[in-house]
């Protein structure tokens, strides 16, 4: 390696200052080289050798290292991974016809949001990268109609593109419930809002820590040039068609997120074909709250998709399945005929087990077509890729057969949608040799018979060979040296090579080429002209045969919007066997989906917890409610009776039947809800200073000012960061917001371990009280996990304690304090909550206590015999253990 000043270095050097805010990776020979502060990094981040090298003493050392160019893809993920941002730096002439040093380029960025190969990418999600703007981004005082935030987002690999707005007092919590959604890797914003601290966008990104974020410059995001670039991108004069027109924050985000992936790629990105409007009036809205306490996608302790509602119902065959599994789950259905749709077909191939299996077959069998295509059209995709999409093409008939006997207007809608593509598999097979290399220089990529010329030049390179052993067997004969050798390697071509006890015999037209210690090889004028017509022919076959395959990459790209389209009509299909094939294996009904207010399930089952390996039999339990009689009910009962359990499946019971699937009861008739929302669990955040207690009141905040009577909300203990008193007045009033129906009215499931909002049931009409059975025997707790009628009396906390594994010595000293507290209580005012008055708010009186004695939870202790004889389990003892025992405690008297 030279000093800094050598012409490639000022070569890397020029090219990095184009790229600062990458690692460059930079192609020399077999390399991908790094240098200075960039080979500092990746070495470290790649856990790799980094060395230095100088020209002299005199100059200074230059860091570097360096991956083969073979195994690149392994270490970009890593990097990628990591959250960097790569740029590819490829050598783009020939060093063999280069004059000087070889001309380079950045062919394209690799960013966390914009990867493509498989190494780095999940086949079974999505892979966003998001833009977000406002005005306020760029420093500009909107008027308060114009106070929106535009987030755009598109999935590189895919083509899918998407743009909203958001708007109201709670934009910005929609953003962030945006972003947990979709989950995108990368998000841009303004150059000049990156580096604030002072914005609630700011804030929002700061809280969704999944994504590096990245700046791009402020006039990519003004409206006039943002629309420029996404009508010049769809080719067309005005973006009416899409029905985004008026969306302008949302035009803002989209345009700038579409250059700044041109410019990463290099390319026009000619897959992505639409852009559609997140329409929230189209589907449930689920916020990340509910997402997570729901499990919807990933377990909250692990963060594991096994566990989760997706891992459930994800027995999709194909990623392009499991990917539109994802969505539906992301934006359940609100219309009744949609939904209806999707249920009549899971009911089709739910009975119909023959064709059901034979569809599930034939699906493993086909490859993401989605990716295929989209490295197709950006050059990115290598031989093996078409043969991949040849096989799949080539099984899409089968789809037609197999399935144009079902009745279902859904299956029948994807049967007629799903376009065979047989040309474009033939155009492959007619081109691409079945078991082709994965590198594209070495040749043997395309099949004889494609192309005259190609087929010309492997003749030459064959007989060629043919012909120099023809020429050894003629030269030995003719020179009478048995031993005699023709022979090849890169640096000397071919040559004859004679050893040295025959020189002698050496014919008078052989030239020397090159003397060794035991051997001499020669050349022949007949041999030199041969050899440049078979190697000038095979160098010639590596070079057609890559030009061939770029012009049938190319073609083959051209179909990108039929391979798209009939890529979704299989996922589809295949979403629907696999909620079909979750529903028969574990025994799941079709639900009676409505309008009504009706949520009424017979033996309806958590569809997670019922497959777990549990040590007692699941129960199934009854629901019963509706926005009249049945608005509102308090769930009481002990911590691990079954609570929480209960009322997330009825949850999940009402988004499944909304997504289109069959679900976990005997029964269920689901009026639809146009939003769910849970406040379960305690969490702080403390980066942003919020304490547990200000996570649960935010939450609940949420909930009440966004909630519809069409919501349902599910809560599980209210109030419990906070004084008992202070708690219990806040979850009382919470109840009565939204069982007011002049105020929201809307159905809900309230677990509470505060009894006393049991007397709301007697207070306000809508609402009922439900408890977990239990059965205490011999000061045990037997957990019936059974939803009956009713309030709880107690919460047996102490019991539940004793079987998580507390000291027995704990367990006594928490029995005596507990009817020290109860008697007192007993003693003290009687603190009740008043029936509401016109303003829907509770009251409360407390008489005076009289300071005639205060109450001791550390008082005197009983005497020890007495403590060993209530701790004694006498039907664990054996007689001659009963008498010793008593013999220790008359002697402790």
């Amino acid at each position: 390696m030279a000093a800094e000043n050598t012409p490639m270095l000022q070569q890397y050097r020029r090219i990095k200052a184009e790229y600062p805010d990458t690692i460059l990776f930079f192609r020399m020979g077999d390399f991908y080289e790094m240098f200075f502060e960039d080979a500092e990094i990746a070495s470290k981040a790649l856990q790799i050798t980094l060395t230095s090298r100088h020209a002299s003493q005199n100059t200074p050392p230059v860091p570097l290292c360096g991956v083969p160019y073979h195994a690149v893809d392994n270490y970009l993920a890593r990097m990628i991974r990591q959250g960097f941002r790569v740029a590819i730096c490829e050598q783009v002439e020939d060093p063999k016809t280069a004059k000087g040093i070889v001309k380079r380029e950045v062919v394209r960025v690799v960013t966390p949001g914009t990867a493509l190969d498989a190494t780095i990418l999940d086949a079974r999600e999505n892979n966003y990268i998001a833009a977000v703007f406002s005005p306020a981004m760029l420093g500009e005082k909107p008027s308060q109609k114009d106070q929106l935030v535009g987030v755009a987002l598109i999935d590189l690999s895919t083509g899918e593109f998407y743009l909203g707005e958001l708007s109201g007092v709670m934009r910005f919590q929609r953003l962030l419930d945006e972003l947990q959604r979709f989950e995108p890797k990368e998000v841009v914003v303004p150059e000049s809002h990156a580096y604030s601290q002072q914005t609630e966008e700011q804030r929002v990104l700061a809280d969704y820590k999944a994504a590096c974020v990245t700046s791009y410059p402020d006039r990519a995001f003004q409206l006039r040039a943002a629309k420029q670039v996404l009508l010049d991108h769809f080719q067309v004069h005005s973006l009416a068609g899409f029905g985004v027109q008026e969306a302008s924050s949302g035009l803002s985000a989209a345009g700038a997120l579409l250059q700044y992936i041109q410019e990463t790629q290099k390319s026009a990105l000619p897959h992505i074909r639409k852009l559609s409007l997140l329409r929230h009036d189209e589907f449930m809205l689920i916020d990340f709250a509910t997402q997570r306490n729901l499990e919807l996608y990933r377990t909250i302790n692990d963060h594991a998709r096994a566990g989760s509602l997706l891992g459930l119902l994800d027995k999709t065959m194909t990623s392009m399945g499991a990917r539109m599994l994802q969505k539906w789950l992301r934006y359940p259905l609100v219309r009744i005929a949609d939904i209806q749709a999707r249920l009549d077909a899971v009911e089709e191939l739910k009975k119909d087990t023959i064709v059901r299996g034979d569809l599930r077959d034939l699906l493993k069998g086909v490859h993401d077509l989605e990716r295929l295509i989209t490295r197709l059209t950006l050059s990115a995709a290598n031989a093996r890729d078409l043969v991949a999409l040849k096989l799949s093409c080539l099984r899409l008939p089968e789809f037609r057969r197999l399935l144009s006997a079902l009745k279902s207007p859904l299956i029948a809608e994807q049967v007629e949608n799903c376009d065979e593509l047989q040309d474009v598999a033939q155009l492959i097979d007619r081109a691409i040799m079945d078991e082709p290399p994965l590198t594209l220089r070495e040749g043997k990529l395309i099949k004889p018979g494609y192309n005259a010329e190609l087929d010309e030049l492997r003749v030459i390179s064959k007989e060629g060979k043919h012909w120099i052993a023809d020429l050894e067997r003629k030269e030995k004969e003719r020179s009478g040296i048995a031993s005699l050798k023709v022979k090849y390697n890169k640096v000397f071509g071919y040559f004859i090579e004679i050893t040295k006890p025959n020189l002698h015999l050496v014919p008078d037209d052989y030239i020397i080429k090159q003397t060794l210690v035991n051997a001499t090889r020669f050349i022949t004028p007949e041999l030199k002209e041969y050899e440049s017509k078979v190697l000038g022919a095979e160098d010639r076959i590596v070079e057609l045969e890559y030009s061939l395959f770029q012009e049938l990459r190319q073609s083959v790209s051209h179909e990108v919007e039929r391979v798209l389209r009939t890529a979704e009509t299989i996922a589809v299909l295949d979403v629907l066997a696999a909620l079909a094939e979750v529903a028969d294996r574990n025994l799941y009904v079709k639900p009676e989906v409505s309008d009504s207010d009706r949520l009424d399930i017979t033996e309806g089952r958590h569809p997670v917890i019922e497959q777990m390996k549990l040590d007692e039999p699941f129960i199934p339990n009854d629901t019963r409610m509706d926005c009249n009689e049945n608005r509102l009910l308090i769930i009481t009962g002990p911590n691990m009776a079954g609570k929480s359990t209960y009322i997330r499946q009825v949850a999940l019971i009402t988004l499944m039947a909304q997504l289109g699937s069959f679900v976990p009861a005997k029964r269920a008739e689901i009026g639809t809800v146009d939003r769910i929302f849970t406040r379960i669990g305690a969490s702080d955040n403390l980066s942003r200073g919020e304490s547990t207690f200000m996570v649960e009141m935010n939450e609940t905040a949420n909930i009440l000012n966004n909630a519809t009577q069409r919501s349902l909300i599910i809560l599980d203990e209210i109030g419990r960061g906070t004084s008992t008193f202070d708690g219990m007045s806040i979850a009382w009033a919470v109840a009565e917001f939204i069982n007011n129906r002049e105020i929201l009215g809307a159905r809900a499931l309230f677990a509470t371990h505060y009894h006393e909002l049991t007397e709301l049931a007697t207070l306000l009409t809508g609402v009922k009280n439900y408890n977990v059975a239990v059965k205490e025997w011999n000061d045990q707790v037997i957990f019936l996990r059974k939803i009956i009628e009713g309030g709880a009396d107690q919460s047996y906390g102490i019991q539940v304690a004793r079987l998580a594994g507390l000291p027995a010595a704990v367990i006594r000293r928490a029995k005596e304090i507990l009817a020290d507290l109860e008697q007192d209580r007993h003693g003290e005012a009687e603190h009740h909550f008043t029936k509401p008055a016109a303003t829907s708010t509770a009251s409360s009186r407390k008489k005076s206590v009289a300071p005639k004695e205060q109450m001791s939870l550390f008082g005197e202790r009983p005497h020890p015999v007495v403590a060993r004889l209530k701790d004694l389990d006498i039907n664990a003892l054996t007689p001659l253990e009963a008498l010793n025992l008593l013999q220790q405690l008359q002697k402790e008297c």
